[in-house]
């Protein structure tokens, strides 16, 4: 049996760089804060947790004072800073440019649009960590639909700015912004502006048209991540879709013999959270299973 690892699976920069930073300070110091989990997988977590990572929520942010604490890579509303510096909270910042460029555009979109009484809409999901983030640059006025069931939300007689979260996938973007415009010109309209903002991180879109190549080339996909992570269950189901014998794990144990008989290729991939050594041990279990 052939098992191949996908080569361009695993950690994207953004998320690379919020635990190199975790793991230079713990080797300096015995623990640090980290405001929610560092990365969507479990596994990760765990790991940097037995070096002295430490994962807090909001609610535990209020009440300290006088420390540390590290900004992963999603990135933070503006209350967030404005509390760390009531606390005299030292933030290390390692949110990822592809979202910190877009928290400006979107601040910068919703000061335009509200002097025309418009709309900022964000394509995400409610309560994800960036888009929590996203929100606050517009004093949480902002939209937030995450289906064409959600364009309820939007009054499609005044004017529409709308961005995504940037990891959604670029076919359910194009096809919610589609749908957004067909409604908005039903109402013949001329005076509304509608402006659709390129914001997705290419290179968690350029992972989706290569995860089903991918797909096709082995008997059986391995797709690897944390339940959390929204990207994750995005390209999981571009695998799904090309290949019907892909499976969603996130750790060894939940591997299953009897998806291994009679093959002859095994495709591991996964999340932009998903560790490499992870792969990699799954890789291993799969050879020992075979």
């Amino acid at each position: 049996m052939k098992i191949t690892i996908d080569a361009y699976s695993g950690f994207c920069f953004g998320v690379v760089y919020a635990i190199e930073m975790a793991e230079s300070i713990l080797k300096k110091e015995e623990s640090l804060y980290c405001l929610g989990d560092i990365v969507h997988n479990n596994k990760e977590v765990e790991r940097l947790s037995s070096l002295g990572l430490k994962i807090i929520d909001h609610n535990d942010l209020n009440d300290l004072k006088d420390c540390k604490v590290l900004i992963r890579a999603h990135g933070e509303p503006p209350s967030t800073y404005d509390l760390a510096l009531k606390n005299n909270i030292q933030l290390l910042d390692a949110s990822c440019p592809v979202v910190l460029k877009l928290q400006h555009q979107i601040k910068l979109g919703y000061e335009e649009i509200k002097q025309i009484d418009g709309q900022v809409v964000i394509f995400g999901k409610e309560g994800h960590a960036e888009v929590v983030g996203l929100l606050g640059q517009t004093n949480n006025n902002a939209i937030v639909v995450a289906s064409i069931e959600d364009l309820e939300k939007i009054d499609f007689s005044k004017s529409i700015y709308i961005y995504s979260q940037t990891t959604k996938s670029p076919q359910a973007y194009k096809e919610i912004t589609l749908q957004i415009e067909k409604r908005a010109k039903a109402l013949n309209n001329t005076g509304i502006k509608y402006i659709v903002n390129d914001t997705l991180c290419r290179q968690v879109s350029n992972r989706e048209p290569q995860l089903k190549q991918f797909s096709n080339k082995n008997d059986v996909i391995i797709f690897v991540s944390g339940r959390k992570s929204s990207n994750g269950k995005m390209l999981y189901q571009s695998c799904k879709k090309e290949n019907s014998n892909s499976y969603f794990i996130s750790d060894i144990d939940e591997l299953e013999s009897e998806w291994f008989l009679g093959v002859d290729s095994v495709g591991i991939c996964g999340a932009t959270s998903t560790p490499r050594w992870l792969m990699e041990g799954i890789a291993k279990a799969i050879k020992r299973i075979a």
